[in-house]
C-alpha cells in the first residue's frame, strides 16, 4: 500500500490488526477494553495482537535489528495503541521503551546487544527509578548499590513501577555515593530472572484510579549481589545519563498520548451528532460547535509542537533538553484541558461506564498520568526555568541568531538516525526554534496572510522582551523555591514556542492539504490567546472535523484512516 506522507505504513498495519474500535464482536474493541478495565486486567487479546505485530521492535534501533529510526514515526505507531487503550500501550510496551532508550543512551555494546535481544524476543525490561518518598527528586533517591568485593549489593525499595513483576530485566537508578551531588547515582542493568529470590521481595500491586489494568508493582531489595559489569556507564553517571534519556521519552510519550484525545473527540462528535436537543442536533448548537472546534485546534497544536520536538531530537540534539521539557509541559496541559472540555459537553454521558460513550470515562482516567507519569510537568517547568537566563541572553534578544533548519518543520522530510550520544544536559543558550521566530517575522509573506505576519512580529518582540527579563534573573530565582511569577515565565516561553512551531509547520506544509490552510494556524494562535475563534476560522475547522468524522480519519496532523 502507499505510505501516508506523515506516518509509516506499519502504523496502518497495526490499526488493521487491532480492528474496528467500536465493533462489539472485536476482541480488541471498546466492549472488551471496558470489560478488562472493570476487572483491572490487561486486555489479553490486545497484548497478543501487539506481540504478533512485534511492538517491541519499535523500541530497538535499526542498527540492533529493530525498527526504531525516527522519533515521530515511533510516536505515530504508539498513537495507534493509545487511540484505543492507553493502559494497553503503557502496560504492554512503553515501560520497555523507556528502559530501552536509557540503555541506548548509557549502555555499552554488550549491554545494548543483550537488551535488544530481549526486546526482539518479545520480553520486557522495566525502568525502576521511582521511590514514593522522593517522587521526581531523582538526586534524593535512597535505593543503594554499595561496593562489596568485586561487585555491588543492592538495597532499598522501588515502587509504582510498570511491569516490575513480569520483566526479565530492570534498569535501576541506585545511589553509589552517600554524598549529595550530581555524581551520586549510577544506573544498573539487573537480570531479574537470575536474581537470588532470598534477597528480593515483590511488593503488593498498587491500585490506581486510571490505567487499572497496568501491573504497577514494586520490589524490596536486601543486599542483592550483582557484578560491577552490570553498571550502565561509569559509576556516578546515572543522573546524567538518565536525564539525557528522558529527553527522548519526555518528547515521545506526550506525543503518542494525543491519540487518546483523538478518540475522546471522536466519541464526543459522534454522540453530539446523534443526540437531539431543543429540536435539532446537539452538534449544531453554537457553544458545542465552538468547543469542538477549539478542542480540534488544541489537538493540532499539541501535535505540531510534539512533531517539531521529535524532529529536534534528530536535528538539534544539543538543544533537545529545552524542547523535550517544553513538549512535556505544554502538550500534556493541552491534552488534559481539552479532555475536560469534552467531558463538559458530554454531560452525564461522560460518567457512564457502558454504552456508546462508556469508553470516554476510561480514556479520561487513563490520560491523567500524561501530566505526572514518568516525569511530572512541574519537574519540566523547573528544568526550563533554570535555562531561561542563558536562553534569553544568547538566543531571544538577538534577531536572526541560530535559526532552525527548514527540516525541523517540513514534516515529510527525511531524518538522520537518533543520536542518543549527542544529547546534552543543557542547551547552553542555544534555541534555534525560538531564533526562527525572529526570522519568521522578517520573512516574505503572502498579502492574504497579513494577520499571521503581524502575529509573528508581535511574538518576536514579545520573545525579545521575555529574553531581556529572563537575563536579569539571579540563581536564587531559579531553584525549587522560585517565586510563582518566575515559574510563569516558563508558561510564557512555551506559549511562544508552540505558536512558532504551528506557524512554521503551516508554512512548510504541502500545498493543497489541510495543514497548508491558514485557518488552522489562525485557530492555533487564537487558542493560545484564550480568545474565541473568528467565525470563518471556526466554520473551516468544523467543516474539516465533520469531514474527518464521516470519512473515518484521525483528527491529528496525519488525518489518516483509523478503524
Amino acid at each position: 500500500m502507499t505510505a501516508h506522507p506523515l506516518a509509516p505504513a506499519r502504523a496502518d498495519d497495526l490499526d488493521r490488526l487491532l480492528g474496528p474500535l467500536f465493533d462489539d464482536t472485536n476482541p480488541t474493541g471498546a466492549t472488551e477494553i471496558l470489560a478488562a478495565d472493570e476487572r483491572a486486567e490487561m486486555l489479553a487479546a490486545g497484548e497478543k495482537a501487539l506481540h504478533t505485530y512485534g511492538l517491541n521492535a519499535e523500541f530497538v534501533p535499526e542498527a540492533l535489528g529493530g525498527r526504531l529510526t525516527r522519533a515521530d514515526h515511533l510516536a505515530e505507531v504508539l498513537r495507534t495503541v493509545y487511540r484505543r487503550d492507553p493502559a494497553l500501550g503503557l502496560g504492554h510496551g512503553v515501560s520497555s521503551l523507556i528502559a530501552g532508550v536509557t540503555l541506548w543512551t548509557a549502555g555499552d555494546t554488550r549491554q545494548t546487544r543483550h537488551a535488544a535481544d530481549l526486546l526482539l524476543d518479545g520480553r520486557r525490561i522495566a525502568i525502576a527509578f521511582h521511590e514514593l518518598a522522593h517522587g521526581n527528586d531523582m538526586a534524593g533517591m535512597e535505593f543503594a548499590a554499595t561496593p562489596a568485593g568485586d561487585g555491588l549489593l543492592l538495597s532499598g525499595r522501588k515502587e509504582v513501577v510498570t511491569n516490575i513483576g513480569r520483566a526479565d530485566a530492570l534498569v535501576v537508578l541506585a545511589r553509589t555515593d552517600p554524598r549529595p551531588g550530581a555524581r551520586s547515582h549510577s544506573l544498573v542493568l539487573l537480570d531479574r530472572t537470575a536474581a537470588d529470590r532470598a534477597h528480593v521481595v515483590d511488593l503488593p500491586r498498587f491500585a490506581t484510579a486510571g490505567m487499572r489494568g497496568v501491573q504497577l508493582g514494586g520490589l524490596s531489595f536486601d543486599q542483592l549481589p550483582v557484578s560491577r559489569d552490570a553498571l550502565l556507564g561509569p559509576a556516578g553517571s546515572g543522573l546524567e545519563n538518565a536525564l539525557k534519556a528522558l529527553q527522548t521519552t519526555r518528547t515521545v510519550l506526550p506525543a503518542m498520548a494525543t491519540g487518546t484525545l483523538d478518540t475522546g473527540l471522536r466519541i464526543a462528535v459522534r454522540h453530539l451528532t446523534e443526540r437531539r436537543l431543543y429540536g435539532g442536533a446537539a452538534v449544531d448548537l453554537p457553544y458545542v460547535r465552538s468547543t469542538l472546534a477549539g478542542v480540534f485546534a488544541d489537538l493540532l497544536r499539541a501535535e505540531a509542537l510534539s512533531a517539531v520536538g521529535a524532529r529536534a531530537l534528530h536535528l538539534l540534539p544539543r538543544s533537545a533538553s529545552v524542547y523535550a521539557s517544553a513538549v512535556k509541559f505544554e502538550v500534556s496541559r493541552l491534552l488534559l484541558e481539552a479532555m475536560d472540555r469534552l467531558a463538559e459537553l458530554l454531560g452525564a454521558h461522560f460518567y457512564l461506564r457502558e454504552g456508546p460513550t462508556g469508553l470516554f470515562q476510561k480514556l479520561l482516567r487513563d490520560l491523567a498520568p500524561v501530566g505526572f507519569g514518568h516525569i511530572a510537568r512541574a519537574a519540566c517547568q523547573m528544568s526550563l526555568l533554570a535555562q531561561l537566563p542563558l536562553l534569553g541572553r544568547r538566543s531571544w534578544t538577538r534577531p536572526g541568531a541560530d535559526p532552525a533548519p527548514d527540516g525541523l518543520f517540513a514534516l515529510t522530510g527525511d531524518l538522520p538516525p537518533l543520536p542518543f550520544g549527542a544529547l546534552a544536559l543543557h542547551a547552553s543558550g542555544r534555541d534555534p526554534l525560538a531564533g526562527s521566530l525572529h526570522a519568521l517575522a522578517d520573512a516574505p509573506w503572502d498579502p492574504g496572510h497579513a494577520g499571521l505576519r503581524e502575529a509573528a512580529r508581535t511574538d518576536s518582540a514579545e520573545l525579545a522582551a521575555l529574553g531581556a527579563l529572563c537575563a536579569t534573573l539571579s540563581p536564587v530565582d531559579l531553584g525549587v523555591d522560585a517565586r510563582p511569577e518566575h515559574y510563569d515565565l516558563v508558561t510564557c516561553y512555551t506559549r511562544l514556542l508552540t505558536r512558532t512551531a504551528c506557524l512554521h509547520v503551516w508554512r512548510h506544509s504541502e500545498p493543497g492539504t489541510f495543514l497548508a490552510d491558514p485557518a488552522w494556524a489562525r485557530a492555533a494562535l487564537c487558542r493560545s490567546d484564550a480568545g474565541p475563534l473568528p467565525v470563518p476560522v471556526e466554520d473551516a475547522l468544523v467543516t474539516e472535523l465533520t469531514h474527518r468524522h464521516r470519512a473515518g480519519l484521525s483528527y491529528g496532523l496525519t488525518a489518516r484512516p483509523v478503524s
